[in-house]
């Protein structure tokens, strides 16, 4: 969902603010792997911590802040980082800020890469942040934070309880000094990282000091490798992964089989920007190494494989098990479907935007594939919310590694991957920040057409998926539109007799503000649904769960029944409508009901969790999963 609240005034503050200075510039113009026992440790109680950070905070805008000068420099400052030399690919370090005279709970450290990056004032670039609908007063830092953290996290710092003596006079201390330190959780994104120290709040920060400069071990690690499912017979499977290694390197599986990657990156030349730079574009970019992408084939579906990616002077993955996706038309699948995720820290830290339950729910999901009991995983939009912060990805590719790298990880695009100003998404937003679909598609290709056409299909067990792109047209004749005509229209029912229909942006919701009757895109699709009996859509973007009647132009056509164990039962072999679900609950902070409740919604449930699924062939039971508790909170089935 876009970084506002469509029950919010501040979003027609933001869009009127970035109107109004697009309109003031143009007139002025004269021309690798998160374990079980790490999640288990740092889980608990993260969906309070970062309850606060998701929206706007002082932090998500302290780019637009002019950088205050420090009315004296403290010749004792020093900030010092306990790790080796250089930093491994996955790791808690601990900064430590010694020679502090005067501790304030102003006081900030910002971990920055690269070292290089300029963290001084930009004051002539200050109308390039006004396009995130940040009026402040403006800038602070040239480059972006990757994350920062206050210094009264020490809870020893404020008061001081670490203190030294620096200088004696007569034998007695003159000058003495307090410390803190801090844990910072960092993973290998190839760039060198400073940390540096800030006094004065994130509103009106001063520079004190500042680490030297920490390295990466090996900044061309193979790290974060997902699989994704190339056609529907489960034969095949995609691996994609990072390096900072632009040479070709390989797939080792099966019984001695041999695959070389192909690679691809992408530039700030690629990003998206307006008469305003992006963030993407500008303070937010970060280099993303290189991507590297190849096929397995010769695969069997329903099975087990092991693999490892990597070459001998860059190193090796370790082995890793991953299973097949049963081929489209046998009999069963078990799928887990969720929108909205995004990420969490795994320390203290604050960052422009922060998913509170992405934690919790990426943990659960885990605990299901590692029971071998899910055959793929299905992420329909707002995949990482790093909205032009490049950095960002490599820590939403790190947390999703437990699960992306053992069963096929299949994606929708949604807003804040694809919206921009004049860029062609369907909504003129800068939900992307400038993104544009770039990284969302060179890290996650899909079996599609071509490339910024994120629409596809594709066939498991005994479900035929249909998964589109709101963001791109879908109005009738459009390319999208007569794509799903044919597609829908050519499935195959006795070989698969399910057809679940995905996307991001939904057509049913009671939440706050959003008003089905006048959704365009619903009367412009929703007929093809009826028309081709689909019989279950998922959707995002409202950051809950609902569940409907089998609804059509927002009438019930008809209720489910409760069966002999009081389960919800919608009766498929009298078809009427479809029956819609919004999933967008996996981790962006929770949206609330409206109190008026329309006739079709039958279940609302503002909690994080996914939706999990089993199809047979005549059953599709689905199961809403609260993350923290694994408590089924609903459940319900469609027969045929």
């Amino acid at each position: 969902m876009p970084s506002y609240s469509f029950s919010s005034s501040n979003w027609v503050l933001k869009h009127v603010s970035i109107l109004l200075v697009l309109f003031l510039s143009l007139s002025c113009s004269t021309s690798e792997t998160l374990t079980p026992s790490l999640l288990d440790f740092v889980v608990t109680n993260t969906t309070v911590l970062h309850s606060n950070f998701t929206a706007v905070s002082d932090f998500r805008m302290i780019n637009r802040r002019i950088l205050k000068g420090c009315s004296a420099s403290n010749p004792f400052v020093k900030v010092n980082v306990t790790s080796n030399s250089s930093f491994s690919d996955d790791e808690f370090v601990t900064v430590t800020v010694t020679g502090v005279s005067s501790p304030s709970a102003g006081d900030w450290v910002a971990m920055i890469s690269p070292s290089t990056s300029d963290v001084k004032n930009c004051i002539l670039n200050e109308v390039y942040y006004l396009q995130t609908g940040d009026t402040a007063k403006l800038p602070l830092l040239c480059h972006y934070p990757v994350k920062a953290q206050y210094m009264k996290n020490d809870p020893n710092y404020l008061s001081c309880k670490k203190k030294e003596c620096k200088t004696f006079q007569n034998g007695k201390c003159d000058v003495s000094t307090c410390s803190g330190s801090l844990q910072f959780h960092v993973i290998n994104i190839r760039s060198d990282i400073e940390f540096v120290f800030f006094s004065g709040g994130f509103v009106k920060p001063c520079l004190v000091g500042r680490s030297t400069p920490v390295s990466f071990a090996n900044p061309k690690r193979p790290l974060y490798g997902h699989i994704s499912s190339i056609d529907s017979t489960g034969t095949s499977m995609r691996l994609t992964w990072v390096s900072g290694d632009k040479e070709p390197q390989q797939i080792q599986y099966g019984n001695g089989k041999t695959v070389t990657s192909a690679v691809t990156t992408f530039s700030q030349d690629d990003m998206c920007s307006s008469t305003l730079p992006s963030p993407a574009k500008d303070f937010g970019w970060h280099d993303p190494g290189y991507i590297h992408s190849a096929l397995m084939t010769g695969l069997k579906p329903s099975s087990t494989f092991s693999y490892r990616y990597g070459s001998g002077s860059v190193g090796w993955s370790e082995e890793i098990k991953f299973s097949t996706p049963p081929a489209g038309g046998s009999d069963e699948l078990r799928f887990i479907a969720f929108g909205d995720m995004g990420k969490t820290p795994l320390d203290a830290s604050e960052e422009h935007y922060i998913q509170p339950g992405a934690l919790s729910v990426i943990k659960a999901i885990a605990n299901d594939v590692n029971s071998n009991n899910i055959n793929s995983v299905f992420h329909i939009g707002d995949i990482s919310y790093a909205t032009g912060f490049l950095a960002e990805w490599d820590y939403f590719l790190h947390l999703i590694n437990p699960v992306a790298s053992r069963i096929s990880y299949m994606t929708a695009i949604g807003n804040h991957e694809r919206d921009y100003i004049d860029s062609g998404s369907v909504y003129v937003t800068p939900d992307s920040g400038g993104e544009c679909g770039v990284p969302y598609e060179t890290y996650f290709p899909m079996p599609t057409s071509a490339k910024d056409k994120p629409w596809y299909s594709i066939e498991q067990g005994s479900v035929h998926f249909t998964v589109i792109s709101t963001e791109h047209a879908w109005s009738e004749n459009s390319e999208q539109y007569v794509w799903m005509q044919k597609d829908m229209a050519s499935v195959n029912r006795q070989k698969t007799p399910w057809l679940i229909f995905m996307g991001h942006r939904p057509m049913y919701t009671t939440n706050h503000g959003f008003v089905p009757s006048e959704n365009k895109f619903m009367k412009a699709v929703e007929p093809l649904l009826l028309e081709n009996k689909v019989d279950l859509v998922l959707f995002g973007h409202v950051h809950n769960y609902e569940r409907t009647c089998s609804v059509f132009q927002n009438e019930c056509k008809a209720m489910p029944t409760k069966d002999k164990n009081g389960m919800d039962t919608y009766d498929g072999r009298n078809y009427s409508a479809p029956v819609h679900a919004v999933i967008g609950m996996a981790g962006f902070t929770l949206d609330k009901f409206s109190n008026n409740v329309e006739s079709w919604s039958l279940k609302r449930i503002s909690e994080f969790g996914y939706l999990r699924a089993h199809a047979t062939r005549n059953d599709l039971n689905l199961e809403f999963v609260i993350s923290d508790t694994r408590e089924v909170k609903d459940s319900f089935h469609i027969t045929k």
